[in-house]
């Protein structure tokens, strides 16, 4: 009888027993591993807050399946195995004067998982808009391709992996360029007031709001020739102190709430009043290249003309010392734009995105901020975050995305025996379990 381990995400605040772990490295291995299991679920970087990745006796590391297998020069394309990391992928199209011009605040998911999960950048449309291929493992263990074009392409660009496990990826790039980017705090009213206008002028935005502060700090980035000169204007040198200051402050909120509005103020006194102003890729720019793993994420989005009422309930909620609803700051709010995959954010609708954040992982299942958040968002139709914690399930969801019941019938299609479903994702889509069937071989419903 094999012996139990323990699989650990990334931030210690989930933990599953397991019993096989396979480390695979080839298409015909994890092929093979898909098609002898009963139920399995696949890992990268376990840096999802949401039980997703885990919880069944037999597990896929997929971080040893990372190889760049091609490029096609004359349309801008590169294919990948889906181990390979966010940064490894951008580090290799940089250097061939590629970008994909969306990219997400942290740099070190697996690239399937980065799309399993929606991820996105701001100001322009997710990651999985720039996939037009992808090698797909299904339940039985066949391998189908499916190309940009094919009729359930859409449903498979964003899929919690419950498909099947992604092999390969072909993203279409585009040229690279330079942002010249200005940074620097606007009050709550100003920034707000603007968003419609600062999207059609600059190519990048992003804010990072500051609750109970008032204000936000906003980044702006426009396209500049990577020849021009810049006013470059640098972060103050104590800037980097920023995360040891917040871990400070934060230590003892968990017990009383009501100190983080005060902490918060502090925060934003000392790293948040500054101004800066600096060039390069929006890889250099933008992307941040090491997070502490004291976190724990909510992120909720919104129909585009539903954030500046959302907002503002959102803001007397949490100013109001009637509740624990205090939040740490900064809450990110992004941009995402219109599009047509099923299970994303922006299905249909231009989108504002909010983070959330607990500094305090031990004690973030208290964290009454995130029950406020998802309870607002919720009241104007927002949709959660697949990688990020939430408590919403089958009925709500069902609500809010519009395509969810499609979904739900084509993932039963492929995956009869719920194979690559874990007791988490189970009660997401609300399945009863697993079905009594034996080997069965997935139902050819991609052409």
């Amino acid at each position: 009888m094999k012996q139990k381990s323990t699989w650990v995400s990334w931030n210690e605040n989930i933990k599953h027993s397991f019993t096989n772990l396979h480390t695979i490295t080839t298409e015909t291995q994890l092929s093979q591993v898909v098609a002898s299991a009963q139920k399995i679920r696949f890992f990268g970087s376990k840096q999802s807050s949401s039980d997703i990745a885990a919880g069944v006796d037999t597990l896929i590391d997929i971080n040893s399946y990372n190889k760049v297998v091609q490029f096609n020069n004359e349309e801008r394309l590169i294919t990948v195995e889906t181990g390979l990391k966010l940064g490894a992928l951008i580090d290799v199209i940089e250097a061939k004067g590629w970008c994909i011009p969306c990219l997400p605040d942290i740099n070190t998911v697996t690239i399937g998982g980065a799309l399993a999960t929606g991820t996105h950048g701001t100001s322009g449309k997710p990651l999985c808009e720039y996939m037009v291929s992808c090698r797909l493992v299904m339940a039985d263990g066949t391998i189908t391709e499916i190309n940009e074009g094919d009729e359930l392409m859409d449903a498979v660009r964003v899929s919690i992996g419950t498909l099947g496990v992604m092999s390969t990826v072909t993203f279409k790039c585009e040229p690279i360029y330079t942002l010249h980017l200005k940074e620097g705090p606007e009050k709550d009213e100003d920034w707000l007031s603007t968003i419609n206008e600062d999207l059609k002028k600059h190519d990048f935005l992003r804010i990072l709001w500051l609750p109970h502060t008032g204000y936000g700090y906003v980044i702006k980035g426009d396209k500049i020739d990577p020849s021009a000169s810049i006013n470059e204007i640098k972060a103050p040198e104590y800037i980097k102190n920023r995360r040891k200051a917040s871990k400070f402050l934060y230590k003892y909120t968990h017990i009383f709430p009501w100190f983080t509005a005060i902490a918060n103020k502090i925060l934003f006194s000392r790293f948040f009043k500054h101004k800066t102003e600096h060039k390069g890729s929006l890889y250099q720019a933008t992307v941040t290249k090491k997070r502490g793993s004291t976190l724990e994420l909510a992120e909720w989005t919104v129909a585009m003309d539903k954030f500046p009422a959302l907002f503002k309930e959102l803001k007397q909620v949490i100013n109001s010392w009637k509740n624990d609803a205090f939040i740490h700051i900064p809450m990110d709010v992004r941009f995402i734009y219109n599009d047509q995959s099923w299970l994303s954010y922006a299905y249909g609708q231009d989108t504002v995105t909010m983070g959330c954040v607990c500094r305090n992982t031990a004690s973030a299942d208290t964290y009454e901020a995130f029950n406020v958040v998802e309870e607002l968002f919720l009241k104007y139709g927002g949709r959660p975050h697949w990688g990020k914690r939430f408590k919403a399930k089958d009925k709500e969801l069902s609500a809010i995305y519009p395509k969810w019941k499609d979904f739900k019938k084509l993932r039963s299609k492929v995956d009869p025996t719920n194979k690559f479903l874990n007791p988490y994702l189970t009660e997401l889509f609300n399945e009863p379990g697993v079905k009594n069937v034996e080997n069965k071989k997935t139902e050819k419903v991609f052409a």
